[in-house]
């Protein structure tokens, strides 16, 4: 992804870095979060870090990156064997907008907190002036993939549907606002105690967009 300089996977050091990276960027923001506090709260120095992440916002591209490749291999388990393209797109809306759950498979990762993340922090990854070099690094190219991936299902739908990525970018970064809002700012969505809103609102949309019963 090119946002490390080396894998944190590689190590034990490396793994705990993102664990504990994911705890306090949840828990303090991303303004207030830096690597000095990191690293007292390892147990290890500053450089140790620098070796597996240049600077906090790549470390928090690969941890958005990260995000969405754990997302695109959760849809590929949700789509398997799912053949009315219909069925597929309302299973794709359905994870790509609930709250996450954990997921046992990377012990070193707390998904439920790393959606947290990308909710509140993700648009600093591509809303700056280094957007442009970072995508021509391939930075991005995870979430691409999953909106590519559901946006060929829409046009497997409707072949003549003019803006499928468009569709699926608005869903997913809207429902993330959305939740956002909920926690924060309430009277600028709709909130049910009962019920969430806002996956059956985001499939209420697609399917609108795409005139389906």
């Amino acid at each position: 992804m090119n946002t490390h300089l080396k894998d944190p996977n590689s190590s034990e050091l490396g793994q705990n870095i993102v664990d504990t990276s994911i705890q306090m960027m949840d828990e303090l923001g991303y303004e207030h979060f830096n690597f000095k506090k990191l690293s007292k709260q390892i147990g290890s120095s500053e450089a140790s870090i620098y070796r597996y992440f240049e600077s906090k916002n790549k470390l928090l591209l690969y941890l958005t990156g990260w995000y969405w490749g754990w997302m695109e291999y959760k849809l590929s388990l949700k789509l398997a064997n799912i053949e009315n393209p219909e069925e597929r797109l309302t299973r794709a809306i359905n994870l790509l907008t609930e709250v996450a759950a954990e997921d046992s498979t990377f012990a070193h990762v707390s998904e439920v907190k790393l959606q947290r993340i990308v909710i509140a922090e993700s648009p600093k990854a591509y809303l700056n002036k280094n957007v442009d070099n970072e995508n021509k690094l391939g930075v991005f190219s995870d979430y691409k993939r999953l909106v590519s991936v559901v946006s060929d299902i829409i046009l497997e739908i409707d072949p003549n549907y003019r803006c499928p990525h468009m569709l699926v970018s608005t869903i997913l970064e809207g429902s993330h606002l959305q939740r956002h809002f909920s926690e924060h700012l309430p009277r600028l969505t709709d909130v049910d105690k009962k019920e969430d809103l806002i996956t059956p609102f985001y499939l209420e949309l697609a399917k609108k967009a795409l005139n389906l019963k």
